[in-house]
């Protein structure tokens, strides 16, 4: 029996896809949790429709953040911190701090999104990269200044 999946099911596949299950397992599980939708013609025509609609949105996804990752390989960004005797950082520099950087230039970018290469130990450039999609990475310069 195929069937269209309506929602990830583990082991069998994602949202859409086109499966082929055992009889029983499709009319007695699938079909009455609304987990899965027949393959009929119709179904399968709107199936192909929706999956072809994400191709082009993902597509379009990508090519904006191959821009926006261009863009950013120019962008510096300068965090002061306080810096004791023999060149120690006070506290660390984080992606946090990146981040809010990066806001007083009108580049939003979530936190999460920004690690940081190696570890800030004191003064200097350090790189930052930057996930700006699941595929897509940009490197930023970060300097780290004595306040």
């Amino acid at each position: 029996m195929k069937v269209i999946l309506q929602q990830d099911i583990k082991k069998l596949g994602n949202k859409g896809d086109i499966v082929e299950v055992s009889e029983g397992y499709g009319r007695n599980f699938l079909l009455p949790r609304k987990a899965a939708v027949l393959a009929t013609a119709e179904n399968l025509n709107v199936a192909k429709a929706k999956q072809a609609s994400k191709a082009r949105k993902d597509a379009m996804a990508a090519d904006e953040a191959k821009l926006m990752a261009k863009q950013l390989q120019s962008v510096s960004v300068t965090i002061p911190v306080k810096i004791g005797e023999g060149g120690k950082l006070f506290g660390s520099v984080t992606g946090k701090d990146v981040s809010e950087a990066l806001k007083a230039q009108n580049i939003d970018i979530d936190k999460k999104k920004i690690s940081i290469k190696g570890a800030v130990t004191g003064e200097g450039i350090y790189e930052a990269v930057i996930k700006v999609h699941p595929t897509i990475t940009s490197t930023i310069k970060v300097n780290v200044v004595a306040k």
